[in-house]
């Protein structure tokens, strides 16, 4: 995620403004955060740094750190939400004995090396997705954090919204029969630009890590096992990296997933997941808390309402709370992130797609 900007859909920062509004005045939920609170800090500025500072202050809470790349700016953002230490260099924020947990909101590209930091000095981590650029990358930090008896979360809102654990929870007592079919869209225009962080091959732009990490995410959390074929087809621009692509991929129990995603075109971010019995389909699917179930004897639609999209970075921080209290459910779902990492790594791969880091790569 770029530091100075939300890799998300041009749209995110009006979106999520509104999602804001809409809880404004009124009480956060009390059993939100369940869990002993950690002290944080924040490595980046950027507009999803900001987002998670004002996710924070919705519950009267704020980062106790701070460090950027650029010094003044790390000033600036302390300023602004009453931060109160402000570090030059990442190694004085790891040392620092006061903080707990470190949320890493830098460019993707860098995640891997602010991490090996942080976890090393036995600090927890949330990073921003995609958590990074491939799974060698993932495995390393994941080995980290063993090695240091720390917690390493996957900031992926999808992994954390109260909507999907409550679906996936009922599909698992068997409400909805079998899984048969997940057909996901995410796409959005950006005017092409090859300096711009979308597309340069240099700071690891592409669909793929750029968006791409919510709809395989979001199907991989509803097939009861992770894909074991897996094709598409993409198209790259002239920097190298992926813009459009079709997949297909498909696991052992026959259960079949299909994703579309472009840089170039606009499509509505909507997730459809087809049972047996019924299918649900989700609208702005990546910070969902609506869903619609349509019932296949009756045709009966019913609504499904759980969790606030306003919410969705307090879910990611709770969430790790309650991993550092020792929630085993909590600590399982980097297994997905893993699974995710693999499908990601290995698409990019078919397609040529890589960045300078990983020269040398199989």
């Amino acid at each position: 995620m770029a530091d100075n900007t939300n890799a998300g859909p041009i749209d995110a920062a009006a979106a999520a403004k509104a999602a804001f509004a809409s809880v404004e005045g009124k009480p956060f939920p009390s059993d939100l955060f369940e869990a002993p609170q950690l002290r944080w800090a924040v490595i980046g500025c950027g507009g999803i740094a900001n987002e998670m500072a004002q996710s924070l202050a919705l519950a009267g809470r704020k980062f106790v750190a701070v460090q950027n790349r650029t010094h003044a700016k790390a000033v600036a953002f302390a300023e602004r939400w009453g931060i109160e230490r402000v570090y030059e260099t990442p190694e004085q924020l790891y040392a620092d004995p006061d903080v707990d947990a470190i949320y890493i909101s830098t460019p993707h590209n860098t995640h891997i090396g602010f991490m090996r930091g942080a976890l090393a000095a036995g600090k927890h981590v949330l990073c921003e997705k995609s958590i990074t650029l491939n799974s060698e990358e993932l495995d390393e930090a994941i080995k980290l954090a063993d090695e240091h008896h720390v917690e390493l979360v996957d900031a992926t809102t999808i992994l954390h919204m109260p909507l999907y654990r409550g679906i996936i929870a009922r599909a698992m007592a068997g409400d909805f029969g079998k899984l048969n079919l997940a057909t996901l869209n995410f796409g959005s225009y950006k005017p092409y630009d090859p300096e711009n962080h979308f597309f340069s091959r240099n700071r690891a732009g592409g669909a793929m890590l750029e968006i791409g990490v919510y709809p395989v995410t979001l199907a991989r959390l509803f097939m009861v096992s992770q894909p074991v074929d897996v094709i598409s087809i993409c198209n790259a621009c002239e920097t190298g990296v992926d813009v459009t692509s079709g997949i297909v991929m498909r696991n052992a129990e026959m259960q079949m997933a299909t994703i579309t995603m472009s840089l170039h075109s606009k499509q509505p971010k909507r997730a459809m997941l087809s049972f047996e019995d019924c299918y649900i389909e989700i609208m702005n699917y990546p910070r969902a808390d609506h869903a619609t179930i349509t019932w296949t004897a009756d045709n009966r639609r019913e609504e499904v309402h759980l969790g606030e999209e306003a919410y969705a970075l307090c879910y990611e921080v709770a969430d790790l709370e309650r991993a550092v209290a020792g929630d085993e459910i909590e600590h399982s779902m980097l297994a997905y992130t893993v699974d995710n990492m693999q499908i990601m790594t290995q698409l990019r791969r078919q397609w040529g797609v890589t960045y300078p880091e990983e020269e040398g790569l199989a």
